[in-house]
């Protein structure tokens, strides 16, 4: 460390001195101190200017450059999780959903939808109840597709760029939650009812972290991703009969 401050010293003194020379220089040449004087407070004056344009303008403009490069990494993550585990999971767990009427009419995406249509299923998301039925879960079939994928939700967990997306990390937690629950028990197939209602709470709270950031996902999607939302919209559960075919 030493030797790098001495370094910026050497540098800082390298350049008063070339700066001097060069005045001393323009001063044997013109012998003009009145010129160097105006030149040289013109300078000084816009400093600040430079300093507002370089350490403030430009630095916001490299930081919101920044940012929206890591909204783009975020984003291509959220995408792999929702490939590979999210939508499955939803998939998964519809069948048991006692309410699922209510919970199609709100967040049944559709390829016309607007921006205040999101804002309004998303308002709708936080507000539903979701109600799920212990008996409906498919225990064992949960297990093995989140065991399957244990090393996706580590790696995702331990992401750097994911932290400042706090509702996303939270929906990671719920499912890894989940996936401990399962796995910590050595069978499912005998389990009190007690306990299924226990799981099945926690089904709920993961269900209910997914449904809404696949709300932010979809309209992600839909405005950088056309091609990709229009498979999603074919095949993702909250409808009727989802299918990957154009019909």
């Amino acid at each position: 460390m030493a030797n790098k401050h001495f370094g910026l010293v050497l540098v800082a003194a390298a350049l008063v001195a070339a700066s001097a020379a060069l005045y001393a220089l323009h001063y044997a040449i013109f012998a003009d101190a009145r010129h160097i004087w105006i030149y040289l407070l013109g300078d000084i004056a816009f400093l600040p200017l430079e300093v507002l344009l370089v350490a403030i303008v430009i630095e916001r403009l490299l930081a919101r450059h920044e940012r929206r490069q890591l909204l783009h990494r975020m984003n291509m993550l959220i995408g792999t999780f929702f490939g590979e585990l999210g939508i499955r999971l939803l998939g998964q767990v519809a069948p048991a959903i006692v309410n699922r009427d209510e919970v199609l009419q709100n967040l049944a995406v559709a390829a016309d939808w607007t921006p205040a249509r999101f804002k309004a299923a998303l308002r709708q998301a936080a507000r539903l109840e979701f109600q799920v039925d212990p008996k409906r879960l498919d225990l064992a079939a949960m297990k093995a597709m989140l065991t399957a994928r244990r090393d996706l939700l580590v790696l995702l967990l331990a992401n750097p760029n994911l932290l400042e997306h706090e509702q996303f990390t939270d929906l990671l937690w719920a499912v890894f939650h989940l996936m401990a629950e399962l796995e910590a028990r050595p069978s499912l197939g005998d389990l009190p009812e007690s306990d299924r209602q226990h799981l099945a709470g926690d089904a709920k709270r993961a269900y209910g972290h997914l449904a809404a950031e696949w709300l932010h996902y979809c309209r992600h999607l839909q405005h950088a991703y056309p091609y990709i939302f229009s498979i999603v919209l074919r095949t993702h559960p909250f409808q009727e009969q989802p299918s990957a075919i154009v019909r």
